[in-house]
């Protein structure tokens, strides 16, 4: 079954045993998640959300991805370069079943 859920703002096209990463989620490694924002199941599409659809997932890690730097640049005589960084937060889910 293939269907795609709607977490954090954003869509994710899953299937059984496929693994995504979320924003950052309140929940501990081994916690059993539901997704009831089920946009499309198959080849039916819901307006805006399907009923009695769930995705089941199970919380894998929590953790930080890579570091991204943004560089500031001012050529010749103002050249001070700014760096700054951000490692945005995110939560890896399996996805169970699909209900």
């Amino acid at each position: 079954m293939n269907a795609v859920i709607k977490v954090g703002g954003k869509q994710y096209y899953v299937t059984e045993g496929s693994e995504i990463f979320v924003e950052k989620l309140d929940a501990e490694s081994g916690d059993v998640v539901k997704f009831d924002q089920v946009l499309m199941l198959d080849e039916k599409v819901g307006s805006p959300y399907l009923t009695d659809v769930t995705v089941e997932g199970e919380v894998l890690k929590n953790g930080k991805q890579r570091k991204i730097k943004v560089y500031k640049y001012k050529n010749k005589s103002r050249s001070n370069r700014k760096t700054q960084g951000h490692r945005q937060p995110y939560t890896k889910i399996k996805i169970t079943k699909i209900k």
